[in-house]
């Protein structure tokens, strides 16, 4: 789905959607091309609890919280330049 159909079949809900296809601009912004959605939830912070129990579980899936308010969907693609505990080698 695109985001214009999920904002109609889901008027002002918190949801929980991946991204099937997706690209990055030259200006570092997700552009999110096919959408499932997920899971709906009852407020922002179930949806950022769920988001974070989704992501632990499936790392390498692209998911993201949002609300159906939102006319477009702004995500904007950070760097990560540190190094995670868990991926670290020990000394």
């Amino acid at each position: 789905m695109r985001w214009t159909d999920i904002r109609k079949a889901y008027p002002d809900q918190w949801l929980i959607i991946e991204a099937l296809e997706a690209q990055t601009t030259p200006d570092s912004h997700r552009q999110l091309d096919q959408i499932a959605v997920v899971e709906t939830c009852s407020n922002g912070q179930n949806a950022m609890q769920r988001y974070r129990d989704l992501h632990r579980q499936y790392p390498l899936r692209e998911f993201y919280f949002v609300n159906t308010l939102r006319e477009t969907l702004d995500i904007v693609e950070r760097q990560w330049a540190g190094v995670r505990r868990n991926h670290a080698v020990g000394a």
